[in-house]
């Protein structure tokens, strides 16, 4: 289907969350959104549609509200993946090795015995100072190699991979250090000397493919969480025009606790909003109010029954690949979903014909978190935590139902298209 081609399409295009938000603003300026910096003066008019990235790994696009106090309906999904970041290159034992260190919690495993790209940001001297440019070493693969099964004879019985010990790159043969320096200024179009400092990842260079007996699975890297990222922004830039203004988020370093400048426990969606509501002539009383009319979808993916291990599922809400978008649901609200919350996306999805699968961890088993509990800490508004049921959460290739992408984007649609009002405490008219 198309709609898969084109989440395969984002996805391919968004090597590393620079990659994905490079990939992200040029989506929005074709639909005709004006780009801001954080350093300038905004001029903003109700109806006015711009974006604004921060270290640009994170990103916030809006449209404004048509006056002050109408309200804001938000999502929030983010732009990092568990992955390797490389320090540099080094010898060891006759081969040049890339020197990493692991960022998020993935499945160390599944990174091993397959080609690794190499693409992030590298920092440059100019005439004029510092200037940031995207690389991809396109062609150029590197490989993480398993020891063989004769010399660890007891891998398959569950071996602790080392960070250190297993899990260093292979990049080139000897004396070949220089090789990756002058391949990253090669790409950056710049002279090796003049490289001033770099922010480069390893990623899967698989493709996003359909498989299944009926090519009903979708089996591609970066799943959690770009493709909430791809149905949120297809939602949001599917919109009609409305009193209520949207806004679109994309956040780094969700996979290391969000604590950082432009992550979501930082700054970032606050800063915009109070900029977007001076430009409105907001009052203090009027920012409240826009707060109280703001709804938020925190869209990151739920773990979906695996057929191998069900035991690990909540058995009285077991949730399945090509069952429906996931909403999800936690006691010690790791998840933001509530009754409320949980009332108004249902009522969306029954209009808009998506099924909808509730989630909840195995009651004995603690789960993650997500971006809307830490984003309630700094923007307070009801939010609903969704996104797609998949399989292999953190490996370096995921599966979801093919189904489930065109129901998630069609609820995102859903929900930045729909007229939803508060008319009390708890209480809200919803039309699609």
């Amino acid at each position: 289907m198309a709609i898969h081609q084109d989440l395969f399409a984002y996805i391919e295009k968004s090597l590393t969350p620079f990659h994905a938000v490079a990939e992200s603003a040029r989506r929005l300026e074709e639909a005709g959104f004006a780009p801001l910096t954080e350093t300038e003066s905004w001029s903003l008019v109700p109806g006015g549609k711009y974006y604004v990235t921060r270290n640009q790994s994170s990103l916030i696009a809006f449209v404004m509200p048509q006056a002050a106090g109408a309200g804001w309906r938000m999502s929030a999904a983010h732009s990092d993946s568990p992955s390797f970041k490389v320090k540099g290159a080094g010898q060891q034992a006759g081969f040049t090795m890339l020197n990493t260190e692991g960022y998020g919690g993935m499945i160390r495993s599944a990174w091993l015995d397959r080609p690794l790209g190499i693409a992030g940001r590298v920092l440059v001297k100019t005439e004029t100072g510092v200037e940031s440019r995207l690389v991809d070493l396109a062609g150029v693969s590197a490989v993480i190699p398993h020891l063989a099964i004769h010399f660890d004879r007891t891998v398959n019985d569950g071996h602790k991979y080392d960070l250190k010990k297993d899990m260093q790159a292979i990049f080139a043969g000897p004396d070949k250090n220089a090789c990756y320096t002058d391949l990253l200024a090669k790409a950056a179009g710049c002279a090796a000397g003049d490289i001033l400092g770099t922010d480069v990842q390893l990623y899967c260079k698989d493709k996003g493919q359909t498989v299944g007996g009926e090519e009903e699975f979708l089996l591609c890297p970066r799943l959690d969480d770009l493709g909430c990222a791809w149905a949120t922004l297809r939602g949001f830039l599917g919109a009609p025009a409305s009193r209520q203004g949207r806004v679109w988020c994309l956040f780094d370093n969700e996979e290391v606790g969000s604590g950082t400048r432009q992550g979501a426990c930082g700054s970032f969606l606050p800063d915009v909003l109070a900029r977007a509501g001076q430009a409105l002539g907001e009052s203090e009383a009027d920012r409240r109010r826009a707060l109280a009319n703001s709804l938020l979808l925190s869209a990151d993916n739920g773990h979906a029954i695996h057929p191998n291990f069900a035991e690990m599922s909540d058995p009285a809400s077991p949730v399945r690949v090509n069952g429906g978008v996931v909403l999800k649901f936690n006691a010690s609200q790791k998840y933001t979903t509530n009754g409320v919350t949980s009332a108004v996306f249902h009522s969306l999805c029954d209009a808009a014909k998506v099924p909808v699968q509730e989630y909840y961890n195995r009651p004995d088993l603690p789960g993650g978190s997500t971006l809307g509990n830490l984003l309630g800490a700094q923007v307070s508004v009801p939010m609903a935590d969704i996104g797609l049921p998949q399989l292999a959460m953190h490996s370096c290739v995921e599966l979801t139902g093919a189904k489930d992408a065109q129901w998630l984007a069609d609820a995102c649609a859903a929900w930045f298209r729909a007229e939803i009002r508060c008319t009390g405490d708890g209480c809200y008219q919803v039309a699609l």
